[in-house]
């Protein structure tokens, strides 16, 4: 097995970094159908029927209160006699985001001296390992292979891959630290665009009377991504020591530039500075504020406009709901909506990340939180007028910027903290996404059920809660304005990065055969080919999600 040893990863003399970043993709468009796992939902929720074929009642049917549907969920783990609510399965949700945060925590420092290629190769194993399980445990109808299988085991595979590539594409790209970064993460929000589409068609290919088709699909996606994501994990090479790219020189003023640091931060101090901790809310603050609107993005469209969506302005969303055909109407223009947002998504995550690169980390995180917080009063003041376009484009700009927090995080804790460790900082940092994961979304739908249950009318539910989300953003807008350069004693000595370099198992440019400035390739045909494969699925799976948001502009 020593083809996985970090040593056989690094690069020989001529090798094109451009072939990196379609490895990485590889793997993040695998693990990135986290975000796409709620297709499954309504067909696992009818996936027992009857003698009459007819689905059976959920395990918790006839729960009105918390503590009831926390039972039924208790019992449909093992229960072979009733079927899955969607309460019971969205905690794989939660498993999924809980378990990237602490498995990117506890191992990203293995993973910097494992070297990317052996954290893909378990990364992969546990994705697709943990998705066959829960293929099993779907067929014999046992919850709890479920959230073991994709929730727990594909949880940590989730962690492991989705930081497997940060610190491999920064030191690559010393001159384009944003975009490389932006890249892979791109991938990881556009995994669910290819992933949701191609199980619908597997499902409907495999469903029958008595059989929704979703072992199979599972099956067969775990068997597909496995192959992608192995070509991922052996398709990583890191740089040696004091590589660069041919051509680029770093700034003449770098050295003057204190929020650029120039020396490196070991993994176990780095949580000791105050930095750190500021990013850390950072990273929180607009998690939490994007991801709470962004789960409730269809409802809110359908409560808040009510018949507008479908041309009848006279009807409320509680008149629309008393009509399925109205219903599924309204639903299918929500779905286009999430659809748009998820575009902005995507394209937000490549598109800030690389313009940070220029206007500096500090800086783009300032315009997210100062933008963000005038878009989500916009939003508010675009609720109360009953304007779709004010609160649609409000929402697509929020949209790009929480991907674009997402890309350009890793950028900004290499310039705090140096390259030697940054891929298990930022492991240690996505605890922070663990926790807006629950943060946000609690206080929308806290907040949601609340005014319901008030009396407010429909259309008023979401005013109020927008302005919150924008008071998180002035927090995170709080903790950039305290972010310094880190304090000289938590660098490490030439001495101390020294022996990091020889327990990490890293070559010099000199032991490596390699040129200090290496050519930094280009679409040569091998790389061409290696994007194609990678670029292929994500267009396909960009174009489903272009005809579904078209519905929200009457078309498709």
């Amino acid at each position: 097995m020593s083809f996985l040893d970090k040593e056989r990863t690094i690069a020989g003399p001529g090798f094109n970094r451009w072939l990196v970043p379609p490895a990485a993709l590889a793997i993040h468009l695998c693990i990135g159908m986290a975000y796409g796992f709620s297709v499954f939902w309504k067909p696992l929720g009818k996936a027992i029927v009857g003698e009459d074929g007819q689905p059976l009642a959920e395990c918790a049917a006839g729960a009105t209160t918390f503590g009831d549907k926390l039972d039924g969920t208790l019992r449909a783990l093992t229960a072979t006699d009733c079927n899955w609510s969607q309460f019971d399965l969205g905690w794989m949700y939660t498993l999924f985001f809980v378990l990237l945060g602490i498995s990117a925590a506890v191992w990203g420092g293995w993973l910097e001296r494992a070297g990317p290629r052996k954290a893909g190769l378990v990364s992969a194993i546990c994705w697709c390992g943990g998705m066959l399980i829960s293929a099993y445990g779907v067929h014999i109808h046992q919850l709890w292979l479920m959230w073991l299988g994709s929730g727990v085991i594909g949880g940590i595979g989730l962690g492991l891959g989705y930081i497997s590539p940060v610190s491999t594409l920064i030191k690559w790209f010393p001159d384009r630290r944003g975009m490389a970064t932006g890249m892979a993460i791109m991938g990881f929000g556009g995994g669910a665009m290819i992933g949701s589409p191609l199980a619908t068609l597997l499902m409907k290919n495999f469903a029958t009377p008595t059989d929704p088709g979703v072992w199979q699909t599972f099956t067969v996606l775990a068997l597909g991504y496995l192959v992608f994501m192995l070509c991922g994990a052996f398709g990583y090479r890191v740089p040696p020591t004091g590589w660069k790219p041919e051509g680029w020189t770093p700034p003449a003023n770098a050295a003057a530039n204190t929020m650029i640091a120039t020396r490196h931060v070991h993994l176990k101090n780095a949580h000791k500075t105050p930095q750190f901790w500021m990013l850390w809310v950072i990273l929180c603050m607009n998690v939490s504020a994007g991801i709470g609107i962004i789960g409730a993005a269809a409802p809110m469209l359908q409560e808040t406009f009510g018949g507008s969506l479908i041309g009848k302005p006279d009807m409320g969303f509680a008149e629309i709901k008393a009509d399925q055909a109205l219903t599924d109407l309204a639903a299918a223009v929500g779905a286009g909506f999430v659809g748009l947002i998820s575009l902005f998504n995507i394209f937000g995550r490549i598109a800030w990340a690389s313009s940070s690169d220029k206007l500096g980390r500090k800086q783009t995180y300032f315009i997210f939180f100062v933008l963000g917080a005038a878009l989500y009063v916009a939003a508010s003041f675009g609720a109360d007028w009953k304007s779709l376009a004010m609160l649609v484009g409000a929402f697509c700009v929020i949209a790009s910027m929480y991907g674009g927090g997402f890309a350009t995080i890793p950028a900004y804790l290499a310039d705090m903290f140096g390259t030697q460790f940054v891929g298990a900082i930022h492991g240690r940092l996505l605890t922070a996404w663990s926790t807006a994961g629950i943060l946000g979304p609690v206080v929308v739908n806290y907040m949601h059920d609340v005014r319901k249950e008030a009396g407010v009318p429909f259309d008023q539910i979401y005013g109020p809660i927008f302005l919150v989300l924008a008071g998180m953003l002035v927090v995170g807008f709080i903790a950039n304005l305290l972010v310094r350069p880190v304090a000289d004693k938590w660098f490490m000595s030439d001495a101390e990065l020294a022996e990091e370099k020889r327990l990490a198992h890293e070559k010099s440019v000199k032991d490596a055969g390699v040129s200090v400035t290496g050519s930094a390739g280009g679409l040569s045909g091998f790389a061409l080919v290696a994007w194609a494969a990678v670029g292929i699925p994500l267009a396909w799976g960009v174009w489903q999600t272009v005809q579904k948001a078209l519905k929200l502009f009457g078309g498709g």
